[in-house]
């Protein structure tokens, strides 16, 4: 029986089918955006799931259970499962019933402890008998709480997570070594939603800025380390980003070049604000790693993680080690192709703000941007060859097919003098493109100054046309870039796709809309990775047109 004519339908399942051309699709997307995950996005209903860490983002960013109960029986075509309200309320109470607090000894600072306490004795006294918590924990101070020993804060919360009972972390941090760090803005001023996260993260301590690219994360980074005063570590993807923040900084802040140090495959420079690359922190030698002193060099008093959703495996261990000092993970996307999102919801910290896409493009902020597949069809031989062929090799031979070769050259003449990328996975076909674009190519093997040198005449209108491996997907800034050709991916990364398009997403000075292609093979698994990979995009409210090679 329908209740109202919203344009959802929740599920006992805890799945929701939103009804993508209802008038009231977009109020009812943004309504659950905060605490439900898109899972399936085909042209006419979108899925999305309800999850634990989903509620529990939403719970520690301020979402109350009474908002998603709210938004969910509002929107909702049908009455909702009572079962699953109910399920709703509970698991978001399960958040905060667990803290781990700093409590004193006396009146010596020195002597606090760290306490795991509880508003519910049951609780506690269930998680203290799993065979993972107990060897974390200490004393038995009295029926609501136990000692728990420093150097275990962050494991004790990644078990406490698998066991279904997030604790809330209150027991604050170091200041770290004082620095001086004022924001520069006599040119600039931080848009309100960039303030908005910056006083996110600073209220809650430690957590994710989750924004678009071209939004400015960087800037909030920079108002983070204001706001700290602090002695900053910045951990980054690659050189070239490392170099960037480094421009940005000095740009934005009152910090000179000798403040900033620059930790990396060609550089070794520990200074007050240190940019050290994730490679570098990850480099084994004889199985050990052999600069994670990095960590202990300074008393650092803010560690920012830029493009958090890459944080390398590794880097988690380390970030257990790291719960004294303030953390700020920073990121367009908080999906993990590995799974581990739950690991940076306790190590690095909850979701502390997150602004839709939709919304800064509405203010301005980002650029509109226009995202069409194209297909096209593999010539009899190659079909023959894909269909034959083992399943590793299968993606190779569709995403590199001949037949893209024409469309790509059709499209880069159609954007004559629009900055162009023109972005892939696969070396062999990007080396074939850049020859008949006859435009400059940047891979894993182009050097740092030549990177540098491409993206600069890139920036500068020298260059209209640069063809780029996947080194270009993250933290790359370029501003200009209105045309994207996706030619091949990996494989159905929603986080790679993401990125891609955040390279268009800077603002047109004339205001002019991006253009986002991906070329796609039909009937091949092409077409399945692609479907995959637009998920996200779909749930910050893009919408792919398909067209046909042949109707360009």
């Amino acid at each position: 029986m329908i209740t109202n004519d919203g344009p959802l339908i929740v599920q006992s399942d805890k799945t929701l089918l939103l009804e993508v051309e209802h008038p009231r699709a977009e109020e009812a997307r943004r309504a659950i955006a905060p605490f439900a995950e898109l899972e399936r996005a085909p042209e006419h209903v979108h899925t999305y799931r309800i999850t634990p860490l989903g509620l529990w983002n939403a719970r520690a960013a301020g979402h109350d259970a009474e908002q998603v109960v709210d938004a969910l029986i509002t929107h909702s075509r049908y009455a909702v499962p009572h079962a699953l309200l109910v399920d709703v309320a509970d698991t978001m109470d399960r958040y905060g019933r667990l803290t781990l607090t700093k409590e004193g000894l006396g009146d010596s600072p020195e002597a606090a402890r760290l306490v795991l306490r509880t508003t519910d004795r049951p609780v506690l006294e269930e998680v203290l008998r799993h065979k993972k918590i107990g060897p974390l924990t200490g004393e038995r101070i009295d029926d609501l709480a136990v000692v728990v020993h420093p150097s275990e804060r962050g494991t004790l919360k990644q078990e406490l997570l698998k066991l279904g009972w997030p604790a809330e972390d209150l027991a604050g941090y170091v200041d770290g070594e004082a620095h001086p760090i004022e924001l520069d803005t006599r040119d600039w001023a931080l848009r309100p939603y960039q303030q908005q996260a910056v006083d996110g993260f600073w209220h809650g301590g430690s957590g994710v800025v989750v924004l678009p690219c071209g939004a400015g994360k960087t800037l909030v980074g920079a108002g983070a380390m204001a706001a700290a005063q602090a002695t900053t570590l910045i951990l980054v993807t690659n050189t070239v980003s490392a170099r960037q923040w480094k421009d940005e900084l000095l740009h934005r802040t009152s910090l000179t070049e000798e403040e900033i140090g620059e930790y990396s495959g060609a550089r070794k420079e520990i200074r007050p604000v240190t940019i050290a690359t994730y490679q570098v922190l990850t480099t084994r030698r004889k199985g050990s790693y052999t600069h994670l002193d990095l960590l202990d060099a300074r008393d650092w008093g803010l560690i920012v993680y830029d493009e958090v959703h890459l944080l390398p495996a590794p880097i988690f261990r380390m970030t257990a080690d790291l719960q004294t000092r303030r953390r700020l993970g920073l990121t367009a996307t908080l999906v993990r192709e590995d799974g581990r999102e739950a690991d940076v919801f306790s190590l690095i910290g909850p979701k502390r703000f997150d602004a839709p896409w939709k919304d800064i493009e509405a203010q301005g902020y980002i650029a509109p941007a226009d995202c069409v597949e194209v297909r096209v069809t593999l010539p009899d031989g190659q079909r023959l060859a894909y269909a034959t062929s083992e399943r590793d090799d299968r993606y190779r031979l569709a995403s590199c097919t001949d037949a893209k070769l024409p469309i790509i050259e059709k499209l880069a003449r159609r954007h004559t003098g629009e900055p162009t990328l023109v972005i892939g996975q696969y070396l062999d076909q990007l080396h074939e493109v850049a020859e008949l674009l006859e435009a400059d190519l940047i891979t894993g093997e182009t050097t740092v100054k030549e990177r540098q040198r491409l993206y600069a005449a890139f920036r500068t209108g020298e260059i209209g046309t640069l063809v780029v491996s996947k080194v270009a997907n993250f933290s790359i800034d370029l501003p200009e870039a209105s045309v994207a050709i996706q030619i091949s991916g990996t494989f159905g990364s929603r986080q790679e796709e993401a990125q891609r398009l955040g390279r268009l997403l800077r603002p047109k000075g004339d205001g002019r809309t991006a253009h986002f292609y991906t070329l796609v093979s039909r009937d091949t698994v092409d077409a399945d990775f692609a479907a995959h990979r637009q998920r996200f995009l779909a749930e910050q409210g893009y919408a792919y047109r398909i067209i046909n090679a042949g109707d360009l």
